[in-house]
């Protein structure tokens, strides 16, 4: 799998630690920065993340903050995109699942090198499961 991923500086380690653990399972990675703990606005690597997802829509990104929260805002301004703010391995399933969620959101501040861990596994073993979700995500949309 193909995995587009960006931070601020808020989430440098997660993301640095969330990249090796990705190319490790053997998934393609590109990382969209930044690259050092300078301070940058979250919402213009939310962008970048977002405007390489809907150009290559068989890959999936991943967005790390200090909270997760404003890269899923900012990354949910694009149609097309379904940004998820995940906690734990639940609310991964849920989002790829119900939601087809597209990103992964979640915050260095928020959890850990584990939790990320199990967050990306099961983001990876999940698939959207269509059906009565199939109606409500094309809401979203508008």
């Amino acid at each position: 799998m193909k995995f587009y991923i960006a931070t601020d500086h808020a989430g440098i380690d997660l993301k640095d630690y969330t990249v090796e653990l990705l190319k490790e399972k053997g998934h393609e990675v590109v990382d969209m920065g930044p690259f050092s703990k300078t301070r940058v606005d979250y919402p213009d690597f939310a962008h970048k993340v977002a405007e390489a997802v809907l150009a290559d829509p068989v890959a999936q990104g991943i967005l790390i903050c200090g909270s997760g929260i404003g890269m899923s805002m900012a990354a949910n301004r694009h149609a097309g995109i379904r940004a998820a703010l995940c906690h734990d391995a639940f609310t991964a399933t849920v989002a790829r699942g119900h939601n087809d969620a597209n990103i992964l959101c979640f915050g260095e501040r928020v959890v850990g090198k584990g939790v990320a861990e199990s967050i990306l596994d099961a983001g990876i073993a999940g698939s959207f499961d269509g059906g009565r979700h199939c109606g409500r995500v094309e809401k979203i949309e508008g």
